[in-house]
């Protein structure tokens, strides 16, 4: 759910931006803008404000990425790719760990986070006055704090330093926040998705409200981050709610499964489907143009994933839609996965299609060209739009599926001290995810769960944090200019720290 149309409601009706964090946006015409006074009024404004903090939760750059790609050139398994050495320079840097406070993704990932705060804090401040019926309002209460602990989580994940912001900031004190120590932004994000989740509803009707979020998304959310902080009995208690008790043979009650073949979660028309958990919902009916391509509601992974200058020499042959070659797999990772059963389904070997004659492909205009391409996402003809298409491919983006979950329960009950033996429930978890494609079982092991989330989340921005929690990050990406010590976070982005109280962390040079 992402109208371009109303990424300013939130932002502009203030007249300012919290810690300048999303300058661009205010760049507008001030006949725009509509003053506080005259909004924030009736129910329409109140789904309009809402819709603009989910606008945030699934935001991509104008530069054509989003966190999936930062995360998936930082996790070691891809190349940033692209056409050469400097396009899309924000994920080249993220591949070899070159980045700075002025040089890399770190701005976008501090700009949806901490933008899509502030609208929801404003929303939250004044949703009293659209007259809304209780019922509705303590709904979209409930999904602006869901959203917000997201958030939260995010950037203290990715930063660790952040300011914990929980109203709206008085215009004469925007330059004089202040960071919060960690746990206290840990402890806040716990607490939003914590008092959210009794007040969301346990489904909804995806026809008209595929997106929004539920119960079980926000214990998902929350499950994730008590994993992260590595209080593993809450995490698992949390997510059994979500996987259910029978994980494999029955739906949960929220309705969650696994799909039955794992290639159908990578078909665009299979949105919102049983396994999805937390998506981000894209259009093709969106018009998104080159003049602001991070407005459209389309996919933009779609297209920078694509291999330049595809063609079809067969009918059989995919119909991949021609895009910029980014995040190709290594040839690693595909020697690794080689005979995996969800190897075609998540990797596009292009130098196979066009040494068969399939197809063809301009490899050489590749940078670091490997032949091995993201299949989950690529773009294909056939799901193309009419309006600008390499702009608004309609293939959603999941945040959070139920394999993830299963595999993150089985990880919390074995480090929670769980029976992990052949028939407990870590054992059916980890193994019902390689049942669907028909592996065999393995014991619940550290090592064996560290697999089982490389093969089957491949691609979905997951090993990066995934290696960083583990302690891993530093020995499998030291060959990427990985520095222990360093690079577990990201740096706080210059432009914040400029002018303001913020401090630089001790990681970067800072003293924070």
């Amino acid at each position: 759910m992402k109208p371009k149309n109303l990424v300013y409601i939130a932002a502009i009706a203030l007249g300012t931006q919290m810690l300048g964090a999303c300058k661009k946006e205010l760049n507008v015409n001030p006949q725009n803008r509509i003053p506080l006074n005259q909004y924030y009024k009736t129910p329409s404004d109140a789904f309009a404000a809402l819709v603009a903090v989910y606008d945030r939760f699934g935001f991509q750059t104008g530069g054509l990425y989003d966190k999936l790609a930062i995360m998936d050139v930082a996790g070691g398994d891809h190349v940033a790719g692209g056409g050469s050495a400097g396009d899309i320079n924000d994920l080249q840097v993220m591949q070899n760990f070159s980045l700075s406070s002025t040089s890399g993704p770190e701005g976008y990932l501090w700009n949806r986070g901490y933008v899509g705060i502030y609208r929801a804090n404003v929303l939250l401040s004044q949703i009293d006055n659209c007259g809304l019926d209780a019922a509705t309002k303590t709904r979209y209460i409930a999904e602006i704090k869901a959203m917000r602990g997201a958030f939260y989580f995010d950037l203290v994940n990715f930063f660790k330093n952040v300011p914990l912001i929980t109203g709206v900031v008085p215009v004469d004190s925007l330059y004089s926040v202040v960071q919060a120590p960690p746990a206290a932004v840990w402890a806040y994000a716990e607490k939003d998705l914590n008092d959210a989740i009794p007040n969301l509803p346990q489904t909804i009707p995806v026809a008209t409200e595929g997106g929004r979020m539920t119960q079980g998304g926000a214990k998902a959310m929350l499950g994730k981050m008590l994993l992260y902080e590595k209080k593993w009995q809450a995490a698992a208690d949390m997510l059994k709610d979500v996987n259910g008790p029978n994980p494999g043979v029955s739906p949960s009650v929220y309705g969650y499964s696994l799909m039955t073949n794992f290639a159908d979660l990578w078909k665009s028309k299979n949105k919102f489907n049983s396994e999805s958990v937390v998506e981000y919902a894209h259009s093709a009916l969106s018009n998104g143009g080159w003049s602001d391509a991070g407005a459209s509601e389309g996919n933009l992974i779609c297209i920078i994933t694509g291999p330049r200058g595809y063609s079809q020499l067969q009918p059989t042959a995919p119909d991949y839609f021609s895009g910029y070659s980014f995040l190709m797999f290594t040839k690693a990772f595909g020697a690794t996965m080689h005979g995996d059963p969800r190897f075609s389904a998540t990797i596009a070997n292009l130098d196979s299609l066009q040494t068969a004659g399939a197809a063809t492909y301009n490899a050489s205009q590749a940078w670091n060209n490997t032949g091995l391409y993201l299949n989950k996402y690529m773009g294909r003809v056939s799901d193309k739009a009419a309006n600008t298409p390499e702009l608004n491919f309609g293939q959603d983006e999941y945040e959070i599926r139920l394999a993830d979950t299963y595999l993150m329960e089985a990880e919390a009950l074995m480090n929670a001290g769980a029976d992990i033996s052949t028939g407990s429930r870590a054992y059916q978890l980890l193994n019902a995810v390689r049942n669907r494609v028909q592996l065999a079982p393995v014991a619940v092991t550290q090592a064996s769960i560290e697999y089982e989330r490389r093969m089957e989340l491949a691609g979905e921005g997951l090993l990066f944090p995934d290696l960083v929690r583990w302690g891993k990050a530093a020995t499998v990406l030291a060959s990427r200019g990985f520095i222990a010590g360093r690079n577990e976070i990201f740096p706080i982005p210059f432009s914040e720290l400029n002018n303001t109280k913020l401090n630089q962390s001790k990681e970067w040079g800072g003293t924070q």
